[in-house]
C-alpha cells in the first residue's frame, strides 16, 4: 500500500483548501492511503540561529513524516499572487534538515480559490522551489478549483461538487502511478 501525506498551506479553520485536503482520503485510489501532515502553523519564523540551536521537534517529526511517505500532496490557497508565508516558512525549515525530505519526493500540488485562477500563480511559484529541492513534481492533470464558493458545502466546508470530486480522483490515480515509477 502506498502512502501519501498532505501538507496544508492554509491555516484558516473553514478553508477551501482544508476541505480539499480532508476529502482526499476518500477520493484515493485503492492501494492509496492519504494521511494529513501536522499543521504549518506550529513552525516558528525560519531563523538560523534558532536553527543552530537545533531543529524545534515539529519540523524534525514533519521531516521523518515526509521521507516515510512515497508522496506529498500540497493543497495551497493563492496569497497576493504567492506562495502563503506559513507554508513557505515550513519548506524553509524542512530543506535544512540533514536528509532533506523532498529530495526525489513524488510531490502533487492542488489548490482552490474563490477567484477563477484557482491558485494558478501560486502552483507555479511553488513548482520552483522545489526544482531547486530536486523534488519530482507532477506535472498533468492539474486541479485548481477555481469558483471555490460554489464547490463546497457552505455549512461543513466540505468538498461538495461532484465533478470536482471526479477529477481530484483522476488526478490522484495520476500521482499514484507516477509514484511507483
Amino acid at each position: 500500500m502506498a502512502q501519501f501525506v498532505t501538507l496544508l498551506g492554509s491555516l484558516r479553520k473553514a478553508s477551501f483548501n482544508g476541505g480539499i485536503a480532508r476529502a482526499l482520503p476518500a477520493l484515493a485510489p485503492e492501494g492509496v492511503k492519504i494521511v494529513p501532515l501536522g499543521s504549518v502553523g506550529v513552525f516558528p519564523l525560519y531563523d538560523a540561529d534558532v536553527q543552530a540551536q537545533g531543529f524545534p521537534p515539529a519540523v524534525t517529526a514533519m521531516g521523518e513524516a515526509i521521507r516515510a511517505a512515497d508522496g506529498v500532496i500540497i493543497v495551497s490557497p493563492e496569497y497576493n499572487y504567492s506562495i502563503p508565508g506559513g507554508l513557505k516558512n515550513a519548506i524553509d525549515w524542512l530543506s535544512r534538515l540533514t536528509e532533506q525530505p523532498f529530495k526525489a519526493k513524488p510531490i502533487l500540488i492542488q489548490s482552490a480559490s474563490p477567484g477563477a485562477l484557482g491558485g494558478a500563480r501560486m502552483q507555479y511559484q511553488l513548482r520552483q522551489c522545489f526544482v531547486f529541492l530536486d523534488a519530482r513534481v507532477f506535472n498533468t492533470p492539474e486541479v485548481m478549483v477555481g469558483g471555490a464558493m460554489a464547490k463546497f458545502d457552505k455549512e461543513t466546508g466540505d468538498l461538495a461538487d461532484q465533478g470536482t470530486k471526479d477529477f481530484i480522483g483522476k488526478q490522484l490515480a495520476a500521482f499514484a502511478a507516477f509514484a511507483r515509477a
